[in-house]
């Protein structure tokens, strides 16, 4: 069986890792060869934000990389689509193997579905109701002409269950819905270790639950000047308070500089991005979280740290209903209401499965070749 897997943003380096890592060790009983050919799309193509991810994961190298980072939504899904359908028609594939909601995602969903090779989208059925995200426009568009749909929790099913899905087909193919749980859980249980024994607080100057930890990288916060110095005032506050550590992305630092209030930077501990492994060494032992990154508020979850959310809404409701997530968009009081109230809840409930959907995954598309 042969599989191509499409890549192209950090996100999806995590996830991808720990399908491969299950590919690797079922190839190593002996079983029937699965070929893993992986496909890079460069949608994030500095070296910290890519190229050290296949290093510290133990992710192969990718097969091809197609360098279509830096360009606008249009430009770069219409660049990936051909690409990847050219490498579709060379290499045949029985499987195009899709993760979460990026261009690249939605590129490789397309090119594989027009040719009629089977697509599976890995994190299927996750909806935020904001169709002003490009992200809810892909992953819409990708579930729609996924053949499988491996949901990572009930919440993502019955979002496509409402949805009419599976939907009937002219082409009679195959299209089935299966919660299998969450790879990043899957990942995180994995690489934990590893990032308390190998990566030290005392490289940013930090000590056990003493800081907060904070990334800001969405559009709809970087791109608006006004969500942006909000953001950036309520953390200089709570920074008097509790140290934030932010590692920040050259692009949004760019952006900072040029405005009015890129003096409050300076009162922060802001640092390059940082590898996967130092993420979740920080990330473990913060006091508190905030982000806008979707990601991150399942790790928050999975380390048991309470988040902030620094958008309007959020796909991972369960992490709102349990308590340990408060949604504040990008308004200076509610983020720091939400800071100086937050409390971590008494249960931990397990959403995202049982550390095995990589796992699952591979088998049922096993079966199914």
């Amino acid at each position: 069986m042969k599989i191509i897997t499409i890549l192209g943003a950090r996100p999806q380096f995590i996830k991808a890792a720990a399908v491969s890592r299950a590919i690797r060790e079922h190839n190593a009983k002996g079983s029937y060869s699965i070929k893993e050919i992986i496909v890079h799309t460069g949608q994030h193509y500095d070296t910290n934000m890519s190229d050290v991810f296949f290093e510290e994961m133990d992710i192969p190298k990718p097969d091809y990389r197609l360098e279509c980072g830096g360009l606008g939504h249009g430009a770069m899904t219409g660049r990936m689509l051909e690409k990847i359908e050219e490498i579709l028609a060379n290499e045949k594939p029985d499987w195009v193997l899709v993760y979460g909601d990026t261009n690249s995602t939605l590129a490789g969903a397309l090119a594989a579905s027009k040719m009629h090779i089977q697509v599976a989208h890995v994190e299927a059925g996750l909806r935020s109701f904001n169709m002003a995200m490009p992200e809810e426009m892909n992953r819409i568009l990708t579930d729609r002409v996924s053949n499988y749909l491996f949901c990572p929790t009930e919440t993502a099913v019955k979002n496509l269950e409402q949805e009419g899905f599976p939907f009937p087909t002219v082409r009679k193919v195959k299209q089935e819905i299966s919660n299998v749980g969450d790879v990043m859980y899957d990942a995180t249980l994995f690489y934990q270790k590893k990032a308390k024994e190998t990566v030290s607080l005392e490289k940013w100057g930090l000590v056990e639950n003493g800081y907060a930890l904070c990334t800001i990288h969405r559009a709809e916060n970087t791109d608006d000047p006004n969500r942006l110095q909000s953001i950036i005032k309520a953390l200089t506050t709570i920074n008097k308070s509790l140290p934030i550590i932010l590692p920040l992305h050259p692009r949004t630092k760019k952006i900072i500089s040029e405005l009015s209030f890129a003096n409050l930077l300076t009162f922060l501990n802001v640092i390059d991005p940082i590898s996967y492994i130092e993420t979740q060494r920080l990330e473990m032992s913060a006091k508190v979280i905030l982000t806008d990154s979707g990601g991150m508020q399942k790790e928050a979850f999975f380390h048991k740290v309470p988040c902030i959310t620094l958008r309007d809404e959020t796909e991972w409701v369960e992490t709102l209903e349990s308590g340990w997530n408060r949604v504040t968009g990008a308004s200076e009081n509610n983020i720091l209401d939400s800071f100086e109230n937050y409390s971590i809840p008494k249960k931990h409930l397990n959403f995202y499965g049982d550390g095995q959907s990589a796992s699952k995954i591979l088998q049922t598309l096993l079966n199914e070749y």
